[in-house]
């Protein structure tokens, strides 16, 4: 019996059903190595598309470079931290990373980011905004430009979150109101405030609700505005998520036993489950804040515990995501405000450095398996692909589909474009 022929095309589609099935195995490099299925180019071919969520990993208080992602050897500057290979030849993390090397196959990282300030709030704000900070004019951060470009998901959910410390957050800047982040302080507890006081009964509080709004119908008539409504509509919002069924999204508790202690029983890890369940809701931009990175002394001791969080709690959201069919329509970025210097001081720890640091992007739009740039051998400056902070922003807005390169005005007629206004780093995206 002749044996039957195959296109290129289905057997991509085979091998990508393959990938699917078998967890794990594309993380390790396989599927995307370029050439491994003898095509030139397959692993281009066989990555996901644009990304329609994005989880941000705030690493806030600047993680160090060189001891997570951008290791050295044989330089002093290198410290405690030793190199290891991860599963793509050629690439290697520090030794806290153990879980990570395994899924570097779907990992782009970038090692050659630096950035204007070493200030924290400054550099907090510029890295999720792309523009300084002024105090004429709040910009909007990524996930409130997300949602107002191509809206919710889940018309019963709001679309844009984040997750652990929301103080300083630029929030959705001069967009609407309706736009900010809702913060939720703690995983663990979910969305709180969402149930009435016992003695306050529903008839109760919706008499005093309707008796508020005849109070203000004045003023709303005087004042009718873009920002007056979409207070009003964060009030209805929250007035129909309260008691509705889908607050059990915010229940981490639903999950199995076996999935809570997979991430990581710490608040980065739970933060992450929680951040899989309401991408799987269908919100558009989670961003989990994880605070403690400012290492100024002690540093190793306190590495220890951050890095096999981190490790842990991002290894199984890719494999979580990856199992669910989520991965190849959610980027994934891990970040932080700027790195440390090379030298350790007086107290073993790294002070603050704008001059170089690092970043990850994996998932939905992007190439994983690879490092973009690089520092020079002390970890100092930028030696090779320089990334300002609004090319790495304008890509991460280019593998979500966003209009980048379109201006939007604020209300005072200045014009501003998603990602700062930069060109994408093509190298990195599909």
């Amino acid at each position: 019996m002749p044996r039957p022929e195959y296109r290129n095309e289905d057997r991509r589609e085979f091998m990508k059903t393959i990938a699917r099935q078998t967890l794990g195995v594309s993380f390790a490099g396989s599927v995307f190595t370029p050439g491994l299925f003898g095509e030139a180019g397959a692993a281009a071919k066989s990555a996901p598309g644009k990304a329609k969520h994005i989880i941000y990993l705030f690493m806030d208080g600047a993680m160090t470079h060189l001891d997570t992602f951008d290791p050295k050897v044989g330089v002093e500057e290198a410290g405690e931290t030793k190199p290891i290979q991860t599963r793509v030849p050629g690439i290697q993390f520090g030794d806290r990373f153990p879980k990570l090397a395994y899924l570097a196959g779907a990992i782009a990282v970038v090692r050659s980011l630096s950035t204007e300030t070493g200030a924290h709030d400054k550099g907090k704000y510029l890295m999720r905004t792309s523009y300084k900070q002024l105090n004429s004019i709040q910009h909007p951060a990524m996930g409130a430009w997300m949602v107002s470009e191509v809206g919710r998901l889940n018309r019963d959910l709001p679309g844009n979150y984040v997750i652990g410390g929301a103080n300083r957050h630029p929030g959705a800047g001069f967009l609407e109101p309706s736009l900010s982040p809702v913060p939720i302080a703690n995983a663990a507890a979910g969305l709180e405030n969402t149930k009435l006081p016992k003695y306050l009964p529903p008839e109760l509080f919706s008499r005093r609700l309707n008796l508020a709004s005849k109070f203000d119908e004045a003023f709303q008539q005087r004042r009718q505005n873009q920002q007056v409504e979409a207070y009003n509509q964060l009030y209805v919002e929250a007035r129909r998520l309260m008691g509705s069924e889908h607050l059990k999204v915010f229940d981490i508790q639903e999950e199995p036993k076996a999935i809570r202690d997979a991430y990581g029983n710490n608040k980065l890890g739970q933060a992450c489950l929680l951040a899989r369940r309401l991408v799987q809701s269908g919100a558009r931009f989670v961003e989990v804040s994880d605070g403690g990175w400012d290492m100024h002394q002690d540093l190793y001791n306190r590495l220890d515990e951050k890095a096999a969080h981190l490790d842990t709690a991002l290894g199984n959201l890719m494999r979580d995501l990856h199992s669910r069919g989520l991965l190849d329509e959610t980027l994934i970025v891990l970040t932080t405000e700027f790195g440390r210097k090379p030298s350790l001081n007086v107290n073993a720890g790294r002070d603050h450095h704008p001059g170089a640091f690092t970043s990850l992007l994996i998932g939905a739009g992007i190439r994983g398996g690879q490092v973009y740039g690089a520092s020079d051998k002390r970890g100092f400056s930028v030696e090779k692909d320089h990334v300002s902070i609004a090319e790495f922003n304008t890509t991460i807005a280019a593998a979500a589909g966003l209009p980048y390169d379109q201006e939007r005005f604020a209300p005072n007629g200045r014009p501003f474009k998603i990602g700062g206004g930069s060109e994408p780093i093509a190298a990195l995206l599909t």
